[in-house]
């Protein structure tokens, strides 16, 4: 049996992940905001960084893995851009960063960071908003996107999944996270039954656009599904797997974008591809 560490672990998708570890035998250690065995504020220096000590002494400083669930949605008004900026990226980065020894100490680590369907269904999301959150520069992150008015809120928000996705696969595949044993790799899904998703269809506002978003499927994604996938990705058969981005999103990301991936490496691309393929010695 292993020991976790889960955030976002109080409700929603994160919950759902801790109920399939520990009915397993795992042991999970919890990190949430409130009712959780870390109380942590992620959107806070101060409290990414208690989050990162209690989990490492609680694990006695050793991981198996980790599951980074911990979000905020598209929230409306200006001041909740940094909320979200800060929750969705630092704090995944942050936290990870300050894992990653100890996940490296179990010798075969897997992390999932929840990812969003909204990175690739989103149109539009400024490129300078993405540079500003993998610089860490979250009020410049704040101030690219507030000239969409309204449409800021849910603009971070992709940037914030697109920014994280993009720092999993940079990083996935280094001598310090691939090299040290740990899998690291992101769950993109759509449109989840969680309290949050209930909320939104409780205003009839959001409701509305909500059901009327392509799902070929139909209809909305359970939670606890949502876990197994998780559990999957922890598991050894996901010891091959490195730097993956899954969408697990009923069929939207291929509805809006059936061509767009897999990409042939481009003519243009073709001499820092074969550097890389020349340079490359293994991680091990």
């Amino acid at each position: 049996m292993g020991v976790y560490a889960v955030t976002g672990s109080a409700s929603g998708m994160g919950r759902a992940v801790v109920d399939k570890l520990t009915a397993a035998g795992h042991t999970v250690v919890g990190v949430d905001i409130q009712d959780a065995d870390v109380v942590a504020d992620l959107s806070t220096a101060d409290g990414r960084r208690h989050a990162i000590r209690e989990v490492l002494s609680r694990a006695d400083g050793s991981l198996d893995g980790a599951v980074l669930a911990a979000g905020v949605g598209p929230l409306p008004g200006a001041e909740k851009l940094p909320l979200i900026a800060s929750v969705n990226y630092l704090g995944v980065v942050e936290l990870l960063d300050g894992w990653r020894a100890a996940l490296a100490a179990s010798g075969s680590a897997k992390v999932v960071v929840f990812g969003s369907n909204s990175t690739t269904t989103t149109p539009a999301v400024p490129g300078r908003t993405v540079r500003a959150l993998l610089s860490g520069d979250v009020p410049k992150a704040a101030r690219t996107v507030r000239l969409f008015g309204k449409g800021a809120a849910p603009m971070m928000y992709a940037g914030s999944k697109i920014a994280v996705s993009r720092w999993v696969r940079r990083n996935a595949v280094t001598r310090d996270w691939a090299g040290a044993g740990i899998r690291l790799n992101v769950l993109a899904p759509g449109a989840i039954m969680t309290p949050l998703l209930e909320k939104q269809l409780a205003t009839p506002a959001e409701a509305k656009m909500i059901k009327r978003f392509p799902v070929p499927v139909g209809g909305f994604g359970d939670a606890g599904r949502l876990a197994d996938w998780v559990v999957f990705m922890l598991s050894d058969a996901a010891d091959f797997l490195c730097g993956s981005v899954v969408f697990v999103d009923g069929g939207s990301d291929a509805y809006f974008r059936p061509d767009a991936w897999p990409r042939t490496v481009p003519v243009t691309r073709l001499v820092p591809y074969v550097r890389k393929f020349l340079g490359f010695r293994g991680n091990r």
